[in-house]
């Protein structure tokens, strides 16, 4: 008699050898973090081509494919976890996360539904009132967690829709800033909407947008026929950083009867900060809001959250049912996950979230904000003392643009002179530093201007790294002008 065999099925003392050896490469690639280059995507097209390969029949040992993954896989790539990754806006990758994520997975319950695993739903339940209760969102509120900004947007999008439009709804208009994320426009399209739908409202020297200008449109369109029905305001846009005027916005959104939602994937967890309530003030009356706790929480890219100011109106909008399903709860203090977003199959996020908290406790997370904030004040003020140097967008949280206007240089050649200066500051491997064209303001200043930006959102990112950016942008400025450019 053959006795069957179960590959799949690995004892406890093969379970702990792949987490021990997986265990040492992680470690060793955290430690060397702060060393590793910057970027290292040279030859990526040359290295894609090459893993290119059929379905394996048979099977590679563990040990030589962890080493495929650290040698060749995982270093040609932008270093988004290093302590010098300003570029973008940065993710974060606390590793108390990764931890919870295993048991997440290896335990592999369901939470799609209450009945399933009705602990697990609640301490992920528990992440999303913690987030209602941050931002002061009212009794009655509530949201889930989503693979991310995007997602929230489009969840967003779509429940607004269903909440302010009749069921012919391609009359209904919607509203956003020139500096508003893309992917409020992606959520539009997929939402039904046509590209002419969205209205983009120009913005004001701050880069915020024009409440005047905003009711401009909306009252035009209401002339035509049309139906406005929903504002997206912005609480630090990805290019500048700017923080809208969420009170003179709200106060519009609720006399138009309009559905407020507000983009805080980038700024939201700074309401944690003193400073950062402040700045985000009137960010409480919206009626949803997008989050990305893989940002301002240092999660693993992944995790984002929508919240609405009721959320029963998630549930008007995504609840139905099938035969195969089980019966949904009633409780109003319970919920299934499904009934709330297009999700019916998903992982139990919230334990990323819920354990780095409770091991730390918000504090840590409020300490490490508030870091970010002063080492954005602190390189402003650095960069104002050196020369020919212009501030485009001053830090309302952790993110700042600027650029250097050098005698000589103008329009284009302006432009040219800053992204080789990029370039300067990035080949050196201790930061990485990216730009944006600017779509101009009211008034037109820096319309389709190149500018650079410090985003400083790294929970690994401290005092020594400014010094090196700021150190390698002098240097780079200095050895551009002896070489002529």
């Amino acid at each position: 008699m053959t006795i069957p065999s179960y590959p799949l099925e690995l004892s406890s003392q093969d379970m702990r050898a792949m987490v021990r050896q997986a265990m040492d490469r992680i470690a060793a690639h955290i430690e060397t973090l702060p060393q590793q280059p910057m970027h290292r995507t040279r030859g990526g097209k040359k290295l894609a081509r090459s893993l290119r390969e059929p379905l394996p029949e048979r099977g590679a040992s563990f040990d030589s494919l962890l080493a495929l993954l650290f040698n060749r896989v995982i270093p040609a790539s932008l270093n988004t976890a290093s302590p010098g990754y300003l570029a973008y806006v940065p993710g974060g990758g606390i590793f108390h996360s990764a931890v919870a994520d295993l048991v997440t997975d290896a335990t592999n319950r369901y939470v799609g539904v209450w009945l399933a695993a009705p602990a697990l739903v609640q301490l992920e339940a528990n992440v999303v009132q913690w987030f209602c209760s941050m931002l002061g969102l009212p009794d009655g509120s509530g949201g889930v967690l989503t693979t991310g900004g995007s997602m929230a947007n489009l969840i967003a999008v779509v429940t607004a829709r269903r909440e302010r439009l009749p069921k012919d709804f391609l009359r209904g208009i919607l509203y956003a800033s020139s500096e508003a994320h893309h992917s409020v426009q992606k959520a539009a399209l997929i939402a039904g909407f046509p590209p002419e739908n969205v209205r983009e409202i120009v913005v004001d020297d701050h880069f915020r947008m024009s409440p005047s200008a905003l009711e401009r449109a909306v009252s035009e369109d209401r002339a035509r026929g049309l139906e406005p029905f929903l504002v997206v305001a912005s609480a630090g846009t990805t290019g500048t950083g700017a923080i809208d005027d969420l009170p003179t916005i709200a106060a519009f959104a609720q006399r138009e009867k309009l559905w407020l939602h507000v983009d805080a994937a980038y700024g939201g967890f700074f309401a944690l900060t003193e400073r950062g309530r402040t700045a985000l003030r009137g960010i409480e009356h919206a009626d949803s809001i997008t989050l990305d706790p893989h940002k301002g929480m240092f999660l693993p890219y992944g995790t984002g959250c929508v919240l609405v100011r009721d959320q029963q109106a998630l549930r008007r909008t995504h609840a139905v049912s099938g035969s195969y399903m089980p019966r949904m709860q009633t409780d109003d203090d319970l919920v299934d996950f499904c009934d709330l977003s297009p999700e019916l199959s998903r992982d139990a996020r919230g334990l990323r979230v819920w354990l780095p908290l409770k091991m730390h406790g918000a504090s840590a997370f409020r300490d490490a904000l508030d870091e970010k904030i002063d080492l954005a004040r602190y390189a402003v003020d650095a960069l104002r003392t050196m020369p020919s140097v212009e501030i485009v967008a001053e830090p309302e949280l952790s993110l700042l643009a600027f650029r250097f206007t050098p005698p000589g240089f103008e329009g284009e050649d302006l432009d040219a002179f800053n992204r080789r200066l990029v370039q300067h500051v990035n080949a050196k491997q201790r930061v990485l530093l990216t730009g944006v064209v600017l779509r101009g303001t009211d008034t037109g200043r820096l319309e389709g201007r190149f500018v650079i930006r410090i985003c400083i959102l790294s929970f690994r990112t401290h005092r020594d790294r400014i010094d090196a950016c700021l150190e390698d942008l002098r240097a780079s400025l200095s050895e551009m002008q002896s070489s002529g450019r």
